[in-house]
This record gives C-alpha cells, structure tokens and sequence, in this order.
C-alpha cells in the first residue's frame, strides 16, 4: 500500500473528513516518526511494533562489478520490529 492508497482509504472510512485533512494528519504522523528516528529517539506504536534507529560500524566492502574493496563508512538505518498483536494477526490460521 502506498501512502496515497493509504489516504484514500482513510478519507473513504471517514466521510466526516476531508482528504486533505487526511492527508495533512498522515504526513504529520510520518513527519513526527521521522523526526524521533532522527533525533534517536524509539517510536512505539503499541500492537503495531516498534521503531528504533540502529547504528552499522564501519566495515570492508566489495564492489560487485569490480571485485575492489571499499572503505563503508558507519551509517544508522532505521529498524523495525513487530508489535506480538501484529505477528499474531499475520499468524492466524
């Protein structure tokens, strides 16, 4: 799902609300995700799952057409794990 199929979705569930009100509350909520994530702070979104930034040192890579090593820097990615409602839904039989 994409984030416009995510909107429209939302504003088709709540007529009451107008799509750009929708929209203006999603990108406000990934705003304020990204925005923790970037500041180092964890995101918990209780029986969804969890948000955090981890940190991947520095290492020796290869570059595949070439064969070459290279120097890859350290970086933080962000890391999600699953909430156990989540992976139960997903589970269900």
């Amino acid at each position: 799902m994409t984030k416009s199929e995510l909107i429209a979705r939302l504003a088709d569930s709540n007529p009451h609300l107008y799509q750009r009100d929708v929209e203006r509350i999603v990108t406000t909520i990934f705003d304020e995700i990204a925005a923790a994530l970037a500041r180092g702070d964890r995101v918990e979104l209780r029986g969804f799952g969890a948000f955090s930034v981890k940190r991947r040192d520095a290492r020796m890579g290869r570059n595949p057409r070439t064969g070459d090593s290279v120097d890859v820097p350290a970086k933080y990615i962000p890391f999600f794990k699953t909430g156990k409602q989540l992976r139960e839904r997903l589970n269900a039989d």
